[in-house]
This record gives structure tokens, C-alpha cells and sequence, in this order.
């Protein structure tokens, strides 16, 4: 019983922005928990040594591509999800980029293609694969939000604006899908060691003031965030709806 809590036997799942860093981890992890994993990126080939090291570790995966700030592109990457196994019972919504700039010269079509990859595409693919969820009697979504969802930032402000966003949409949709058996719940991870945070790493004062910051005294490792991901993708999370999980090693409880 406690094994298939946990298991993903039978279940297709798709992951956007898993070519490499958070969503690399929850693809790999998430095939290791038994799903067919459907592993999209922004680009063709992009995600070919996530598919591989599924491949190795005994997992079936397969390889999309889909520019998320075109809705276009994200409407036939959910019909190309859905022709592979013919459903998609879990949806990782990871995919996101940041343009860091100050508020006063922050360019208009930066905030905007952030808003696009961030907010729109998160609503729009939950939306469209949500829809085949209700049909099929019930489905996860999991949507990564952040510690941005929680507090401001500096020089962020559309990030921030997408991330908040994103629990709002993870609850919204929670309030309507929880009695169509569709749990619609989102993961804050906090510092975590990936290509996107390397700057941070790399400069001696604030990585020691995160650091510093975090209960754990270390940053997380991509590998921390698959116990969430698979809790919230399997059955052991039926009874969880609009739940913001944040996997951050006690920075909010600072």
C-alpha cells in the first residue's frame, strides 16, 4: 500500500523546462517513480540528455519542443503531448525565464515575454491538459512557483508578478478541478545549486548572506525537489488541493 502511494506505474507525465537544472531532476525523478515522462523544452533536441538519462535508468521518455511565450506553440505542444500515450495524467508546469533589470528601465517587452512564459503559459497548458484530465476522471497539475511568490525581490518585478501569479492560478484552478478529482497544487522551491542561480554562487558576499539566511545552512541540491513532485504527483496527494509547497530548506520560516 505505502508503494503505491508513491508510484507512478501507468501514468504519462509531462514536464516543461526539462532540459536541464529543477526540471531535468523532476523528469528523471518522476519517470523513476514509473511515469512515462514527456519532456518538453524551448527547443529541438534540448531536451536529449534528460530523455537519456531516463533511458539509462531504465525509464521511457520522450522529447518535445515549444517556444512557451507563443500560445500557438504551446497549444500543439498539449495536443503533441496528448497523441503519445493518448493522456496526460500529471503536469509539471516548470518551464519560466527571469530578465533582471531596475523597475524605472525595466523594457515593456521584456516584462511582457516574462508574463507570456511564466503566467500565460502556465494557465493556458494547465487549461487545455485540464480539460482532459476532468474527461479522464481526475489528473495532477503541479506548478513550480518560488520564493518570489512570497516577497518582492529587487530588479525582478515581472518574475515577481508571474510567480505571484502562479500560486493565485494554482489556487483558482484548485477551487474549480478539486471535485472533478483534479489536484492543482504548486511547489516554491527556495536557493537551489542550478545554471540560473550560478551567479549568485559565484559571488563570495551574497552567496555567504544566503547561506547565512537558510536554516539548512546550505543551498538544496535539483535531487531535494523530486520527493515533493512525486508526493503531489502520485495518490498520496488526493486530499491536497491549492497547496503552496515550499522546499527551501526553512528560509520562509526565517
Amino acid at each position: 500500500m505505502q508503494n503505491e502511494l508513491f508510484s507512478l506505474e501507468g501514468k504519462t507525465a509531462l514536464v516543461t523546462g526539462a532540459s536541464r537544472g529543477l526540471g531535468q531532476a523532476l523528469a528523471l525523478g518522476l519517470a523513476k517513480a514509473g511515469a512515462v515522462v514527456i519532456c518538453a523544452s524551448s527547443s529541438a533536441g534540448g531536451t536529449d540528455k534528460t530523455v537519456g538519462l531516463i533511458t539509462e535508468a531504465g525509464g521511457v521518455a520522450h522529447s518535445l519542443a515549444a517556444d512557451l511565450s507563443d500560445t500557438d506553440a504551446v497549444t500543439k505542444l498539449a495536443e503533441d503531448a496528448l497523441a503519445i500515450t493518448g493522456k496526460v495524467d500529471v503536469l509539471v508546469n516548470n518551464g519560466g525565464t527571469i530578465s533582471r533589470y531596475p523597475a524605472a528601465e525595466y523594457p515593456i517587452e521584456e516584462f511582457q515575454k516574462v508574463i507570456n512564459v511564466n503566467l500565460n503559459s502556465v494557465f493556458q497548458l494547465s487549461q487545455l491538459i485540464g480539460r482532459e484530465m476532468i474527461k479522464n476522471g481526475g489528473g495532477k497539475i503541479v506548478n513550480i512557483a518560488s520564493m518570489l511568490s512570497f516577497s518582492g525581490g529587487m530588479t525582478v518585478p515581472a518574475y515577481t508578478a508571474s510567480k505571484h501569479g502562479v500560486s493565485g492560478i494554482t489556487r483558482a484552478l484548485a477551487n474549480e478541478w478539486a471535485a472533478s478529482n483534479v489536484q492543482v497544487n504548486a511547489i516554491a522551491p527556495g536557493y537551489f545549486r542550478t545554471d540560473n542561480t550560478q551567479a549568485l554562487q559565484d559571488n563570495p558576499e551574497r552567496n555567504a548572506q544566503i547561506q547565512a539566511r537558510i536554516p539548512a545552512g546550505e543551498w538544496g541540491e535539483p535531487e531535494q525537489l523530486v520527493g515533493a513532485a512525486v508526493f503531489l504527483a502520485t495518490s498520496a496527494s488526493d486530499y491536497v488541493n491549492g497547496h503552496i509547497l515550499a522546499v527551501d530548506g526553512g528560509w520562509l520560516a526565517r
